[in-house]
């Protein structure tokens, strides 16, 4: 699934130039989205245990752990996962391995300083050089919405959501590369020329209609929703596929513009602004070019894109082409909960898992975290903009 909270990343303030040669140097600005320079990892070895994420505090938070534990150990019981490894020396037994020593000391430690320490003696601790070589991760977070729909066009339900197109090619590892014409492959439409030429009508393509476009919307940046029908029922949708062009945050765009400021910058504002302003919902959405498609699913998810369900502050989406998929990491951020009905910013140390991707999560300075389904998720995605670090998780050898 492309869950990722993308058009919420946000655009950082670029500090003044020093007025002379004996002010400090000017701090840089964060670029989250900064490429690995070529032939460089992702993933430095941590020497120093004073650099380890906090072990203790993880054996508090254990909640919903085994079961994505287990979700990450199906999905390597499954021949495909071996066309990813060995990867970047990580080989497929050693991932497996760790996330089966993890099981075991999660059952043998008795209290916080016994699973500490066994972690510490267990595993090599791998860390995100992130944006700056530093370490410095952007930590977002994603969810699953859950909306009004209908199964047919009717009264106010006008926005359609689409099923994966016959004449979209896709690799082997589901990377989008363009739209079939003939013998040849070609870039796909945009979102624009999609809605403004029909290219997908009269296809049979639609099989639910919501009350928004920015709804419609949501859903693709989330890769996955609830869809709640007029007789009562659960109608569960997840993500199928998408269009090979770049995913652009109307968020960041609405920044760029001085719609308001980049402090302020939320999914509920993104929706007051549109709700103030609607002649303008068009033309920002269509800035965003990629397109998404999505498949009917039996409400077990949402899932990622290993195939295996995604579980509430225990999955994170990154980028699958410089992180090893499925493999056992941690976190350490912040993370807002709601706590008497206002949002309270807590430091947050996770065990994770490597289970997502999404289209704005191409570096090694970003990371997303899912953080459930409904109104209060949505609030706590919408708020969720920290820097932290990311570490992986391997057995000693």
């Amino acid at each position: 699934m492309s869950r990722l909270l993308q058009f919420l990343a946000i655009a950082f303030l670029t500090l003044g130039m020093a007025a002379c040669s004996s002010d400090p140097e000017p701090k840089e600005a964060p670029d989250y989205t900064r490429q690995l320079a070529p032939g460089a990892s992702a993933l430095e070895l941590i020497t120093d245990p004073n650099l380890y994420p906090d072990f203790r505090a993880m054996w508090h938070n254990r909640e919903n752990l085994e079961r994505a534990l287990r979700n990450s150990l199906d999905y390597f019981s499954k021949p495909s996962s071996h066309n990813y490894y060995p990867f970047e020396g990580f080989t497929h037994d050693r991932v497996v391995a760790s996330l089966k020593k993890m099981r075991s000391l999660l059952s043998k430690a008795e209290n916080e300083k016994e699973f500490s320490g066994y972690c510490r003696l267990n595993f090599d601790v791998f860390r995100s050089v992130g944006w700056n070589g530093k370490g410095d991760v952007l930590f977002t977070a994603y969810y699953q919405p859950i909306f009004d729909g209908s199964l047919e066009p009717t009264g106010d339900y006008q926005y359609p959501l689409y099923r994966l197109p016959d004449d979209l090619v896709k690799a082997e590892d589901g990377t989008p590369l363009g739209r079939r014409a003939g013998e040849q492959v070609v870039s796909y439409w945009t979102r624009e020329e999609i809605a403004k030429e029909h290219h997908l009508d009269g296809k049979n393509l639609e099989f639910v209609w919501l009350k928004s476009p920015l709804d419609a919307f949501i859903i693709h940046v989330q890769g996955s929703a609830q869809i709640r029908l007029p007789n009562g029922d659960a109608f569960h949708i997840g993500y199928a596929g998408k269009t090979e062009h770049a995913y652009t945050s109307i968020g960041k765009e609405l920044v760029a513009d001085k719609k308001f400021a980049a402090e302020d910058l939320s999914l509920a504002k993104i929706r007051s602004h549109f709700a103030d302003h609607p002649e303008e919902l068009e033309a920002y959405l269509n800035r965003n070019e990629s397109f998404v498609f999505f498949t009917e699913t039996d409400g077990g998810g949402p899932y990622g894109s290993l195939g295996a369900p995604v579980t509430p502050y225990r999955t994170i989406a990154t980028d699958k082409s410089i992180f090893p998929r499925g493999a056992l990491c941690a976190i350490e951020t912040k993370i807002p909960e709601m706590r008497d009905g206002r949002l309270v910013t807590q430091d947050c140390s996770l065990l994770v898992f490597d289970q997502d991707t999404g289209g704005a999560i191409r570096s090694a300075g970003r990371c997303d975290l899912f953080v459930g389904r409904g109104d209060q998720a949505e609030q706590i995605a919408g708020h969720t903009k920290y820097e932290g670090q990311l570490f992986y998780l391997f057995v000693k050898e």
